[in-house]
């Protein structure tokens, strides 16, 4: 997926919203803006808009000297899902359509997420939960189980951190022989890591590898050569969040795209509107993304 014009004040905002965290010296911060303005205006268009904040999550950590700046907020929102997860949990045993309550609540995670609205509050995430439990879902379910079922070696691309714990909902009802969960290699915006597996409780359970890259997605000529191997041998492929989608939506692959649109920009592409909650697949031939009814 192309970078849209419209992607630019975002990628402005983000960048102050990002060193705002680390620093209230207003010298950095016209310093980054006017690093990240000269970046933005020339950088090639043709890119997916998560290869951009790439470039301007580098330059943060490089001005600031912190290597996580969003690291607090990741602790905080791990721990603000943690404290969900028994409740939700049991929501998901005892509904009526388990997996499809899992999928709902795993989209709902998709809320935490810094690179497109700084000011998320744990308000946000609880009405999040508790829309997603309600409001139509744009997907197949019984076809993404079935996928699942069928799929001998699946890759689950996590998102971002607090949602990791939301994703357990849904991953735990894959047979963990077939299941591996990827993170990023390093911090960028609030991205799920390692550490933030750990903390999920998702690395005593499953197998865990990370991409060995710093983008806010999954830009395959960016990743290690490991993640790139697994990636081309798993049959099946779930990918959470928009930065995935931007990514990936042209890859020649069976992925489940599985997120909350919050911005307009994903809302034109995938033809619906901001806040619906996505679950689609991706076709082979030709790589048109199917919109299941």
């Amino acid at each position: 997926m192309r970078t849209s014009t419209d992607c630019i004040p975002c990628f402005v905002r983000q960048a102050l919203d990002a060193v705002r965290l680390v620093t209230d010296d207003e010298a950095v911060h016209i310093q980054l803006l006017r690093d990240v303005l000269r970046d933005v205006s020339e950088m090639d268009m043709r890119l997916p808009p998560p290869a951009v904040g790439q470039q301007i999550h580098r330059l943060i950590r490089d001005l600031t000297g912190n290597n996580d700046p969003y690291r607090e907020l990741k602790d905080r929102f791990n721990q603000l899902a943690l404290n969900m997860y028994p409740k939700l949990s049991a929501l998901v045993e005892n509904s009526g359509n388990p997996m499809e309550t899992a999928v709902r609540l795993g989209i709902a995670g998709n809320v935490i997420d810094f690179g497109v609205n700084s000011h998320v509050g744990e308000a946000r995430v609880h009405e999040a939960v508790e829309r997603a439990l309600v409001q139509p879902l744009d997907g197949d379910v019984e076809a993404f189980s079935q996928a699942v079922a069928n799929g001998k070696e699946v890759l689950y691309l996590a998102d971002n951190a607090g949602e990791i714990v939301f994703d357990r909902l849904l991953i735990e009802r894959i047979p963990p022989e077939k299941l591996t969960v990827v993170v990023k290699g390093s911090p960028v915006i609030n991205d799920a890591t390692m550490v933030d597996a750990e903390i999920a409780g998702i690395t005593e359970l499953f197998e865990v590898i990370d991409n060995g890259s710093d983008a806010p997605a999954t830009i395959l000529a960016d990743c290690s050569r490991a993640f790139r191997e697994r990636f081309h041998k798993a049959d099946l492929v779930i990918a959470k969040g928009q930065g995935n989608y931007e990514t990936l939506s042209d890859a020649d692959k069976s992925i489940f795209f599985m997120l909350m649109v919050k911005c307009p920009v994903i809302a034109g592409d995938l033809g619906c509107k901001v806040g619906s909650l996505i679950l689609r697949r991706s076709a082979h031939a030709g790589f048109v993304l199917e919109k299941v009814k």
